[in-house]
């Protein structure tokens, strides 16, 4: 088996069926679905029954709600591909994706290729990255924020670069993702960007995603673990990811995490780190909240 699509699944009836068909369609013939349901309390489970009943390339596999990364590591475990693409559940590939994933991997011989994604609106996720990169430098810029590139979906991985990288708790629901594609590029591996158009990836879709402080505080502590090893290199990195973090709780007016949790960056080394997030940490909460508000909305309307 070539390659394993896998799906981790929760409460997706209404979109399952299309995310299915849009991978059934496509032009690439060795590969299976890994479709797990996490527990789901709706008819996604059912669906995805029914349709691997009449497609022998669908696998699914029900087990009790662990969430997501729990839902993808199953996923993996259970693949029997030498590659691995990740598909939400309220998502589709492309058409050709799949071969222009694999095309890509095997003449590289990369640990993944990154491709280029684009919304139900018409909006296009290009990084304007092209070849090879360098995987550090891609964790920079995840921990900066700034990562306008596929993190998990429409990447093809190689299943061993995965091993050890799913084991974020089940309580971080939020960057869960990001985490993950972090704990990859730590090991230094070989990446590869393309411009091909590979995954319809659906903006606004609902899900029970919220950030709050307890999840964040748990997604820190195994983000400093995971940089770690590498602490003299993603230190500041780190810091900056915090400061970025506490400016979406102060958005939110979730003033109390400054006391909470954040007061200790005040008395860090933030040496380095752009000014405007060290101003924000250093303003009063309440009053931090008017220059972070107004970048937001600036940036989102941009």
């Amino acid at each position: 088996m070539k390659i394993s699509v896998v799906i981790p699944i929760y409460n997706k009836e209404e979109y399952i069926e299309s995310c299915m068909k849009s991978l059934l369609k496509q032009d690439f013939e060795d590969f299976e679905i890994v479709a797990v349901d996490d527990g789901s309390t709706d008819r996604s489970g059912e669906i995805c029954d029914c349709m691997a009943e009449r497609d022998s390339r669908i696998r699914v596999i029900h087990t009790e709600n662990g969430g997501v990364t729990a839902a993808r590591r199953k996923g993996v475990e259970e693949a029997l591909g030498h590659y691995i693409l990740f598909v939400d559940a309220d998502d589709e590939l492309l058409p050709h994706a799949i071969k222009t994933l694999y095309d890509a991997i095997e003449e590289t011989q990369a640990d993944e290729v990154v491709g280029v994604y684009r919304t139900q609106k018409g909006r296009i996720g290009d990084s304007g990255r092209r070849g090879w990169q360098d995987p550090f430098t891609m964790v920079d810029d995840l921990l900066a924020v700034r990562n306008p590139f596929c993190i998990l979906w429409g990447v093809i991985f190689r299943k061993q670069l995965l091993d050890g990288c799913l084991t974020t708790p089940r309580e971080v629901i939020e960057r869960e993702d990001i985490l993950m594609q972090i704990k990859c590029l730590v090991k230094r591996p070989k990446v590869f960007f393309i411009a091909d158009h590979v995954y319809l990836y659906n903006e606004g879709m609902p899900n029970d995603r919220r950030m709050g402080l307890d999840r964040i505080i748990i997604h820190d502590r195994e983000l400093e673990r995971t940089l770690r090893p590498e602490w003299t290199r993603f230190g500041k990195g780190f810091l900056l990811n915090r400061l970025k973090l506490y400016e979406v709780f102060i958005d939110q007016r979730q003033f109390n995490v400054f006391r909470e949790y954040y007061h200790d960056l005040r008395g860090q080394d933030l040496s380095g780190l752009p000014l405007a997030d060290r101003m924000v940490i250093a303003l009063p909460p309440r009053l931090a909240y008017w220059p972070v508000h107004w970048y937001k909305w600036l940036l989102a309307r941009c």
